[in-house]
């Protein structure tokens, strides 16, 4: 369960974003992401079988 991939560019799934989210109380993945495509470090054109 939880195996679900979110994040083609980083492979970041359900379950590792639940995760992220006990540990810190709230999912910082989400930060991370931002934080990748800001310098230019995301390729979900190529990645993410929807394209974005």
């Amino acid at each position: 369960m939880g195996g679900e991939k979110i994040c083609y560019c980083f492979n970041y799934t359900e379950k590792d974003i639940r995760n992220d989210f006990y540990e810190h109380g709230r999912s910082t993945i989400m930060d991370r992401i931002i934080n990748e495509k800001k310098d230019g470090n995301c390729s979900c054109e190529s990645t993410n079988p929807k394209g974005r």
